[in-house]
């Protein structure tokens, strides 16, 4: 059986990324994407969802403490540096900024292997954990025609299939269920759902939103359920019943 957690490792070295590539296979990792660059590392991270990156700290366009940065700003995907660079002003730098674990080169791949099977494991626990206090804190049923939110059991029906969420992305889509037609600043989706200020987290929303929108199946470009009122906010307009 395969693991389904999906990979991203950015490194400049084309030889460190197949050695990492092949390692994780043998581990029975097969959904792994590489990027030599932090320009088409960020190109996928706008495009698709990562379980966990690989980031290495010298790239030849921006700096992985950089692009860490920039990271954070949109996903919470836990991030292990790989870096030759071993002081620990270095290693703590990258931790500050939002790293999850740090590895200096050279380095055991083994070791990597390991250090990714424990923040997977220690991620998977805790998505677990919240998705059973979104469990416990509601059991509403939010049935909008091809579109039923089950806050009971945490599950998201569309067109009668199951579709897997995130626990963030869930309590995204509760929220909005919870107020539909009513208008909402990022700012104050931010503080809702994430239980925080949202002073410069807007890319966070519309990076969540655009997820959602895809496992909803409403159109990027013409949306009709996640409506976007540019300069105003955010709007759920829930499907009519047939």
């Amino acid at each position: 059986m395969y693991n389904e957690e999906k990979l991203l490792i950015v490194d400049d070295e084309a030889g460190l990324l197949n050695l990492l590539k092949i390692t994780l296979q043998k581990e029975r990792y097969n959904n792994i994407t590489c990027a030599l660059t932090a320009t088409q590392a960020m190109e996928y991270i706008n495009h698709n969802t990562y379980d966990l990156i690989l980031l290495d700290v010298m790239l030849p366009d921006l700096s992985g403490f950089d692009l860490c940065t920039e990271i954070r700003k949109l996903t919470f995907t836990p991030i292990i540096f790989l870096t030759a660079c071993a002081g620990d002003f270095d290693k703590l730098t990258g931790l500050t900024l939002g790293g999850d674990d740090y590895i200096t080169k050279p380095f055991n791949p083994l070791e990597v292997i390991a250090r990714i099977k424990a923040i997977l494991r220690r991620q998977k626990h805790y998505q677990e954990t919240e998705k059973e206090n979104l469990k416990l804190s509601d059991n509403t049923i939010y049935d909008y025609g091809p579109i039923k939110l089950n806050t009971a059991t945490a599950t998201l029906m569309v067109d009668s299939e199951e579709v897997e969420c995130t626990a963030k992305e869930f309590e995204l889509l509760r929220f909005f269920c919870k107020n539909p037609n009513h208008v909402f600043t990022a700012s104050q989706i931010y503080e809702a759902v994430w239980d925080s200020m949202g002073l410069g987290d807007e890319k966070t929303v519309t990076m969540h939103i655009s997820k959602l929108r895809k496992k909803l199946g409403d159109d990027a470009k013409n949306p009709e359920l996640l409506i976007t009122l540019r300069g105003i906010g955010y709007k759920f307009i829930p499907p009519a019943k047939t």
